[in-house]
């Protein structure tokens, strides 16, 4: 360890629930319901309605306090409810990272849907999410989860603590792909 390092950090631990998704005493929980995802969804009447019978909850992130500097890794538990707005699927909004050259994994335990995946040049991909699957979301690719199960969607993510969340660019670009459920069938389009 050097000068520029700061101080040692002790090493601990954190038990996290499994069937449930929680993470036991989180320092942080970012709670995301229908009325923050204003701008995200095709239809904008089902939103809008769907906001005004009981602005349900979309998705939850649980996370322990790291440091945000490079060298370490910051990890929380992502837990996106079931639901459509319309018929396209609950989402959660999706981002960059500040710093385009990192990366993030998600190890999916519990629940189906997706990781929709892009680059800032068009270029879509979707991975399958489902228990005990792993997707690695390389550098420069933007990315957001889709619950197209009845349960919900539970991630364990890992990824650099100086990556940093950039929203702004998925708010006006978008993702050129999005997923529905009709007919009972999965449509991506």
């Amino acid at each position: 360890m050097n000068a520029t390092d700061g101080p040692l950090m002790t090493p601990w631990a954190v038990d996290i629930d499994l069937v449930t998704g929680t993470m036991a005493e989180p320092d942080r929980v970012l709670t995301r319901k229908a009325s923050d995802m204003r701008g995200y969804y095709r239809d904008e009447a089902a939103l809008e309605q769907l906001i005004g019978q009981d602005d349900p909850i979309h998705y939850e992130v649980f996370e322990k306090r790291i440091p945000e500097t490079y060298g370490h890794l910051l990890l929380c538990i992502s837990k996106l409810y079931p639901g459509c707005v319309g018929d396209e699927c609950f989402m959660t909004k999706g981002h960059y990272h500040t710093i385009s050259g990192t990366a993030e994994t998600y190890l999916c335990i519990r629940g189906t849907g997706y990781m929709m995946m892009k680059t800032s040049d068009g270029v879509c991909h979707s991975e399958a999410m489902r228990r005990h699957r792993m997707v690695y979301v390389p550098p420069h690719w933007a990315h957001r989860s889709i619950n197209t199960g009845d349960e919900p969607l539970i991630s364990f993510c890992v990824y650099p603590a100086d990556a940093g969340h950039n929203y702004g660019d998925i708010a006006t670009e978008g993702f050129p792909r999005r997923v529905f459920i009709r007919q009972g069938k999965e449509v991506i389009e």
